[in-house]
């Protein structure tokens, strides 16, 4: 399993799925501890292979709230990368992206809220965001990616903006926390505070840090 990545510039490149998911997840418990996923409010735009296997993992774990907003109808092609599809067009037939797999997340977990949000991610407004903690963005363009996370910055309290990718058998992350604070034991056994400074995808794609 061979991959590599920039902690400080936040973006990994990866050579397998497992790694590349791996990552993402490791990233994302970065940002809510275990005894905080319970009070999270999650955002999803975009449904592929790697984001349902996150979602179907963070419902397990309990997470406060789960939000899918993709409205693209379900294809035969998608029953091979989306397991939360089922193989009968007579549930799928029709239907968006967001609509089946929201169904699917609720037998994983009745006590976490899954719920759908139709719109289109480019079109997302700062008020919109507010209602979520962490915002994750997959497949979009740049110009989408842009336009959400410097929302997400606009906003009095802070949102994590996540803007993953997939081609082939190789993935990127982008991950923008703003500031992140957490405590570093050191090897006498004293701890620290310590205090990140994370990034926004302009700068980061830009180069102008």
């Amino acid at each position: 399993m061979i991959y590599f990545g920039f902690i400080p510039k936040c973006l990994f490149v990866f050579s397998s799925w497992d790694s590349k998911l791996t990552e993402f997840l490791f990233a994302f418990h970065i940002c809510v501890p275990c005894n905080r996923l319970s009070k999270a409010h999650v955002l999803v735009c975009g449904l592929n292979g790697t984001t349902t296997e996150f979602c179907k993992n963070i419902v397990l774990a309990g997470v406060g709230s789960l939000s899918l907003m993709d409205d693209h109808m379900v294809t035969e092609d998608d029953l091979n990368a989306n397991f939360l599809i089922p193989p009968d067009e007579s549930i799928y037939g029709g239907r968006s992206l967001a609509e089946v797999c929201c169904e699917s997340l609720k037998d994983f977990n009745p006590m976490v809220r899954v719920s759908v949000e139709k719109g289109d991610p480019s079109l997302i407004d700062g008020e919109f965001l507010d209602k979520f903690d962490i915002i994750v963005v997959s497949g979009a363009s740049l110009k989408t990616n842009l336009f959400i996370n410097e929302n997400c910055r606009k906003r009095s309290k802070r949102i994590a903006f996540y803007a993953i990718d997939c081609k082939d058998s190789c993935g990127e992350i982008f991950v923008d926390l703003q500031k992140h604070s957490y405590v570093q034991k050191k090897p006498a056994g004293e701890t620290e505070q310590q205090e990140l400074t994370y990034p926004s995808l302009q700068v980061h794609d830009l180069g102008l840090e």
